[in-house]
């Protein structure tokens, strides 16, 4: 009992485990929402660019007023909204397509980054926010957590036709009055809002990570949407927790370890799900 005990309690009897393990709970509730919509609305590789493209912003934030969670709250807020806004704008201006102009700004603002990273004073840090670092989890942190998982809850919950209409039938919402560009901007900007929240936690790299592999995991088990996002939310907990406390005992950088964990959850259930898993597939050719 003493050594199940060190296993699974004795690391949260430290503030920062505790702060870390709420802020990823926090965050894996919003993510496991945002990362439904994102894989079924087909906009997985549109949130690595926007992922990406906070790196400018963090580090001019980081360059101009230090290390205060406000700035790199807002400087990265900034260059991912500018991403998102700027990709949208190119699509409707010019023959470029979405992705094609997402993936056009996510380079640019992500060799800026890299080119502000090279002129900060020093880089250990940074990397804290590129890779996560529970350690680093402080209260103001916490609380920006807090307050963008509420945001994007009850967005969910006041907006949820809105919602699943734009992410099954675009064009019978848009038919039926629904205002389809200021949903799609609407959760551009929730996704970027969340993305900014993890910096801490999970790192910018990583963060999608929280939102898109429990999301995907779920898809291969559930049929209609209330139950993946339930299943996505469940699984982003569970993930979080088991990465935390193998990040605590293996020293690991958290957002790692939370990422492997629910890659490992991922890999098993593109093997073993019963109706799409790969195994299921591979014995129904082999009996045709």
């Amino acid at each position: 009992m003493s050594a199940l005990h060190d296993l699974l309690l004795a690391p949260f009897s430290y503030e920062f485990m505790r702060r870390g393990l709420l802020s990823a709970f926090l965050l894996g509730v919003s993510g496991g929402l945002l990362g439904c919509v994102l894989v079924l609305r087909r906009l997985a590789l549109m949130g690595d660019a926007l992922s990406h493209s906070l790196l400018p912003g963090i580090a001019a934030a980081w360059l101009l007023f230090g290390t205060s969670t406000a700035a790199l709250f807002f400087g990265g807020l900034a260059a991912g909204l500018l991403t998102a806004l700027g990709s949208a704008l190119l699509s409707r201006l010019t023959r470029v397509k979405e992705d094609a102009a997402f993936g056009s700004l996510f380079i640019v603002f992500f060799a800026a980054g890299v080119a502000l990273i090279s002129k900060l004073p020093t880089r250990v840090n940074l990397a804290d926010f590129l890779f996560g670092n529970v350690l680093g989890v402080s209260p103001s942190d916490l609380r920006l957590a807090l307050v963008v998982s509420a945001v994007t809850v009850a967005v969910f919950v006041l907006f949820y036709r809105s919602i699943l209409l734009e992410t099954f039938d675009p064009v019978f919402h848009r038919a039926t009055g629904g205002r389809g560009g200021l949903v799609h901007l609407g959760f551009l900007t929730l996704t970027v809002l969340n993305l900014v929240a993890a910096m801490q936690t999970m790192g910018v790299v990583l963060a999608l990570g929280l939102f898109l592999l429990p999301a995907v995991s779920a898809y291969l088990w559930c049929d209609r949407f209330v139950t993946m996002l339930v299943t996505s939310v469940c699984l982003a907990l569970l993930g979080s927790l088991v990465g935390i406390l193998i990040s605590f005992h293996a020293g690991l950088a958290s957002g790692a370890a939370v990422v492997l964990c629910l890659g490992a959850v991922f890999v098993a259930s593109a093997l073993f799900s019963p109706r799409y898993g790969a195994i299921r597939t591979l014995r129904a050719g082999g009996k045709g």
